[in-house]
This record gives structure tokens, C-alpha cells and sequence, in this order.
């Protein structure tokens, strides 16, 4: 039993704050690009324009809520084309397990929503508050004057990336600049404030507090990459037949480590990636640059910490030379996952050139299934619904082929031609008769072809299969 004098001890380590040291190099070089490229296009791309006509909205990128439709330039993706969605989520995963198999976990490094704000986070509160000594010394220091306004600054600053972080996301649901007028004159919809709320609240909790947290505990992909790497995939690893004992430079017996911890202070993760492979390492490459800044100035060779596979690890111990980087990339698993993701992408861009600009449905009214007017001709009754996807109106010609000889009725008209007004659905009652006597009313079933026609003289000819309906003999 415990003594009551002995207090029972925590299972949970309290979290340890992380102050990334700033650092030069190619991979940090790399990040600042990507994270440039990838705000500079999420924050800019709602308030491009594209000039589709003056029935349809002339926003870039759109997801259209009350419309149902999304917009991406030129492409225009209905509800009924959900597919296309479905392949671009197939062909994001298969490009998540392409890369992961070619050289670990690059998506949780560079791309990673979670790892971009965060590094932005970072990059605000380093110029706020300093270097990672200074940090350091700020954060152990008591509550005057000079850390309360260094937090209020940064806080703020945080809030702000994190209000346009959730501005951004709802403009791509909406006319950015009308919403944006909105939102600032108070008439915007409630929905919309509460998502710029919970997402800034979001941002502003995950990049600026959470950070590491949200990687280690929250994501399930660190759990799942190991499924998609095997011994051939280039990560990030310690050379320690090289780095080992570890000591001062020019000591006889020491390796090149010379236990700096360099690279455990620039790790965003808070890790210490001589200790191998960890769940927590995003392979961001910090550690490879701080490693070689520190090779350089004692003269030894870089790449203490470099991209290797464990097969490279064999080879190196033994005094062999590394595999190339191509064998590594191009090996059967990649060249699978590369040869599923472009098929899926023809298969879209087929399916996408090939779709025509109108869509129709013929449902058949069957109770009853037919009906018999008082001149003997067998009537059968149709709900017909044709989708326009131009950004004009369009006059449709309905005819039919069969065996049989059969006549097109539209309901409320006195010929076989509808008009559809642009970008909407058209619902009508169609008929198909068939004449006393003739093969169609006396067979039970027939087999007819019904095709729509651009009666305005467009090229846009379409067909739907359906029955016809006869008397029983």
C-alpha cells in the first residue's frame, strides 16, 4: 500500500514547451517556398476571377452551396458528377502512399496543413520574442510589463493569421467579395460567422499552442505510414557507425557527433533523432541542416543526418556505397502506386472531355402502364428530366427510334421540342403512342431509343434507352 505520506506519482508527463532554434539550409529553404507557395495560393485563390457568362457566378474556385455545384475555372461539377470528387480524394490518397513509400513521411514535413500554420506561428513569435535563448528566458521569467506585452503582441498576431485562415476557407463557398463586405457590415449569414469563428479559434489553438500535440496524439497517419514503408524508403536517420562515441572534435577514438545537440534544438517536434526512428518526426529536415552547418565548421563531412534507407544503412556500415536515389524511388510498390494514380487521373480526364452538356432521365409511369384513348391509340406516360449545363438557354428536340412506329407528346406543348432554361433542370410529362393496329400498341414490351437533339443548332445530340408498353395479347 502507499504510505499516506507518499504522493501517488502522475502517469502523464506535463507537456514540455518546444522553442525551435532558428536555422539555415537547403530543406529550411525548401519549407519557407512551400509555405509561401501554399498560403500565398489558399489565401489568394477565392478572389480569382473567371468569366463564364452572365448567368453563372464569375468566381475561380467555388463551391456552390446553394447552386450544388463547384466551379474550377473551365470545369463545372454537378451533384450527379460526384465521381469526380470521389476520384480526386482516390487520387490524393494514392499520391499520400507514393510519397510516403519513396521517402517517409514529406506530406507531415512540407505540406501538412498543421505543420504550414505552425511554422508560420513559429515565424511570428520568433520575431515577437526572439531567438529559442530568448524564448527560453521568456518563458521562465516571472509576469511583468515586458512579458505581457510581448504575449499581447503575439497572440494578436496569431488571432489575426488564424481570422484569415477562416476567411479564406468560407470565401471558396461564396462570392468572396460580396461576403467579404458582409461579414465586415454585419449582414452576413450566422453560418458564416460561425465558421470563421471556429476555425480561427482552431488555428489560433492548434499552430500557436497545441503544435507538436496535434501530430503525436491526434493524427492517425504516423500510426498508419509504416503500412506504406518498407526497407527501401528514404528517411531521415543518424549515421551513428559514424557520429559514435560521441565527444570534442580531434579527441582520438571520438566519431563526428560531437554532442551539440544542434539538431534536437531546431526540431520543431522537440526530438532527438540520434536516438533513431520516433513516432513524433515529421522528416521536416531541420535536423540535416543544423547537422551540416555544424559538420562545416569543424571540417568534417555532412550528412552525419541525411535521407537514407535501411538497406543504405547496411551498406554503409559496411564500407559499401549507398544505393542510388533513383533505385530507391523506382521500385516495384512506387511504381504500382504510381501506375493506380495515373490511370484514375486518364480515367477523369477522359470521363471529364467526354460528359455532354446536357443530361437526361426518363422514368417510366407505371401504374398504369399504359392507357388506351378513345381513337385505340396505346398511350405510355413518362417523367422526363433533362439537366442544361450551358450557361445559355436551349431549345430539345425529343424523337424516337424503335422497331415500331411511335410519336413524342410533351405535355403542355403541342410538338416534341422543350426549352431549358440555363444551368437548371427541366421536369415534364412525356407520352409515347403508338397507333391502333400497329406492332408496338399489340406487343407487350418494346425496346425504344429516345434522343435528345440541340434544336438551336448545336451539335449536343444525347440518348436514353427505355420500354414501351403494348396491349397483352
Amino acid at each position: 500500500m502507499t504510505s499516506p505520506d507518499t504522493e501517488p506519482h502522475s502517469l502523464y508527463a506535463a507537456r514540455e514547451p518546444i522553442f525551435p532554434k532558428r536555422i539555415k539550409g537547403n530543406f529550411r529553404t525548401l519549407k519557407w517556398w512551400l509555405m509561401a507557395l501554399m498560403l500565398g495560393a489558399y489565401y489568394l485563390a477565392p478572389w480569382i476571377r473567371w468569366d463564364r457568362g452572365p448567368e453563372l457566378p464569375d468566381q475561380a474556385i467555388l463551391l456552390d452551396m446553394a447552386g450544388r455545384r463547384f466551379f474550377f475555372f473551365m470545369i463545372e461539377i454537378w451533384p450527379h458528377e460526384f465521381y469526380f470528387v470521389a476520384g480526386l480524394l482516390i487520387m490524393a490518397g494514392l499520391g499520400l502512399f507514393l510519397f510516403t513509400s519513396a521517402a517517409g513521411r514529406v506530406w507531415c514535413g512540407y505540406a501538412c496543413p498543421q505543420t504550414v500554420w505552425t511554422d508560420l506561428m513559429i515565424l511570428v513569435e520568433r520575431w515577437v520574442e526572439g531567438d529559442r535563448n530568448a524564448r527560453l528566458r521568456l518563458f521562465r521569467q516571472k509576469w511583468d510589463a515586458e512579458k505581457i506585452r510581448k504575449r499581447l503582441v503575439k497572440w494578436t498576431l496569431w488571432l489575426l493569421i488564424g481570422l484569415a485562415t477562416g476567411g479564406a476557407w468560407i470565401f471558396y463557398f461564396t462570392d468572396a467579395p460580396t461576403l467579404a463586405r458582409d461579414l465586415v457590415t454585419g449582414n452576413a449569414h450566422p453560418i458564416a460567422y460561425t465558421t470563421l469563428f471556429i476555425l480561427t479559434a482552431t488555428t489560433f489553438a492548434f499552430g500557436g499552442f497545441f503544435r507538436e500535440q496535434v501530430c503525436i496524439y491526434a493524427c492517425p497517419w504516423p500510426r498508419i505510414q509504416a503500412a506504406m514503408m518498407d526497407e527501401d524508403t528514404l528517411t531521415i536517420g543518424y549515421r551513428e557507425w559514424r557520429g559514435e562515441p560521441r565527444g570534442k572534435p580531434g579527441v582520438a577514438g571520438n566519431g563526428d557527433c560531437i554532442d551539440c545537440k544542434a539538431c534536437v534544438n531546431v526540431c520543431p517536434m522537440g526530438i532527438d533523432i540520434r536516438n533513431g526512428q520516433q513516432l513524433a518526426c515529421i522528416t521536416c529536415g531541420l535536423c540535416i541542416d543544423a547537422c551540416n552547418e555544424i559538420m562545416d565548421k569543424i571540417g568534417k563531412p555532412r550528412d552525419l543526418i541525411g535521407y537514407l534507407a535501411l538497406t543504405d544503412e547496411t551498406r554503409e556500415r559496411a564500407g559499401q556505397p549507398p544505393k542510388s536515389v533513383w533505385k530507391h524511388v523506382f521500385r516495384p510498390r512506387t511504381i504500382l502506386y504510381t501506375t493506380l494514380w495515373a490511370g484514375v487521373g486518364v480515367a477523369l480526364l477522359v470521363a471529364l472531355f467526354m460528359r455532354s452538356d446536357i443530361d437526361v432521365n426518363v422514368s417510366p409511369i407505371r401504374n398504369p402502364l399504359y392507357v388506351t384513348l378513345s381513337d385505340g391509340t396505346i398511350r405510355n406516360a413518362y417523367d422526363l428530366r433533362l439537366r442544361n449545363k450551358l450557361g445559355a438557354a436551349h431549345d430539345y428536340a425529343i424523337s424516337v427510334t424503335s422497331e415500331a412506329d411511335l410519336r413524342v407528346r410533351i405535355e403542355g406543348t403541342d410538338g416534341d421540342t422543350v426549352s431549358v432554361p440555363a444551368n437548371d433542370t427541366l421536369s415534364v410529362r412525356m407520352y409515347l403512342e403508338a397507333q391502333p393496329g400497329s406492332e408496338a400498341a399489340q406487343q407487350e414490351r418494346t425496346e425504344v431509343r429516345l434522343w435528345i437533339n440541340d434544336a438551336d443548332g448545336g451539335d449536343t445530340r444525347v440518348h436514353h434507352d427505355t420500354v414501351f408498353h403494348g396491349k397483352d395479347n
